[in-house]
């Protein structure tokens, strides 16, 4: 087949072989590699619909129905010490300023006591305490070389009976 001159900026006329492929026959790269299939449409809303605990369950293959899974539980909040103060000088009826100051130097004494290794027991909310753990002999995830790991000192919290069986 003898090669026609073409003109810069005019576009080049595709191949024979181009014009006989179809849409059933998958495309090729530069290389000879089956090029992959151009991205699919992302379906229409009314398809896109999740299940609903109404709707009936698919049975697969050998394996029994499952229900669907609960919804997620909300995230907890997180509280902080002037959030406690606030309510403790309205229930108790005094400044805000002084609840906070009564708050801090419970917690502080908590973290003194716990420093010097004494067990710290909140009626109704568990234990506190420092435990001491020893130097082992362990191993690096990455090497599988075997590292000497340093003793160390650990915070530990005991629930109390009280508030498992609240919560």
């Amino acid at each position: 087949m003898a090669k026609t001159p073409t003109k810069p900026g005019t576009p080049k006329a595709a191949p024979a072989k181009a014009a006989e492929a179809t849409a059933s026959t998958p495309a090729k790269t530069s290389k000879g590699k089956v090029a992959p299939p151009p991205p699919a449409s992302p379906p229409a809303p009314a398809q896109a619909a999740k299940p609903t605990a109404s709707a009936p369950v698919k049975a697969t293959k050998g394996k029994a129905a499952l229900p669907p899974p609960p919804p997620a539980p909300e995230k907890a909040r997180t509280i902080t010490i002037n959030q406690m103060a606030i309510a403790y000088a309205e229930k108790h009826e005094m400044s805000r300023k002084d609840a906070t100051s009564m708050l801090t130097e419970v917690f502080d004494a908590v973290v003194q006591h716990v420093k010097a290794g004494d067990k710290v027991r909140l009626a109704g909310l568990g234990v506190i305490e420092l435990r001491s753990r020893a130097a082992r002999m362990g191993r690096n995830p990455a090497t599988g070389e075997t590292i000497q790991i340093a003793a160390s000192r650990k915070i530990a919290f005991r629930v109390a009976k009280e508030l498992k069986e609240a919560v």
